[in-house]
């Protein structure tokens, strides 16, 4: 496993801290656009991403990539993974939640 360069856990509120570096959040697909999509992360913010998308797409997916500038909360897509059409975005939110607080050691 490469841990020299990891991706962080991260949900709406939480990406506008990692602008430039690589994240990882599971998005709900509002709609698809030309060149990525819109969808709404785990604590229910608008998010943007950009890049090749999976085809065709499920309700979820799991988005690894860079965040990108603080006033339009967007990540260009490294990688999107298909996360199926049922997904516990609240359990996800949390895991975010220790991800950035006190248990952050315990996550690359």
């Amino acid at each position: 496993m490469d841990t020299s360069n990891p991706a962080v856990f991260v949900n709406g509120g939480l990406l506008c801290s990692y602008v430039s570096r690589r994240v990882r959040m599971v998005i709900q697909v509002v709609r698809p656009d030309a060149g990525g999509l819109t969808g709404r992360s785990a604590d229910d913010k608008e998010i943007v991403v950009k890049g090749q998308m999976p085809s065709p797409l499920t309700t979820f997916v799991e988005v690894i990539g860079v965040a990108e500038t603080e006033s339009a909360i967007s990540i260009r897509a490294e990688t999107v993974t298909n996360f199926g059409d049922t997904f516990d975005a609240n359990n996800f939110n949390q895991l975010c939640q220790l991800a950035n607080g006190d248990f952050r050691q315990l996550f690359i």
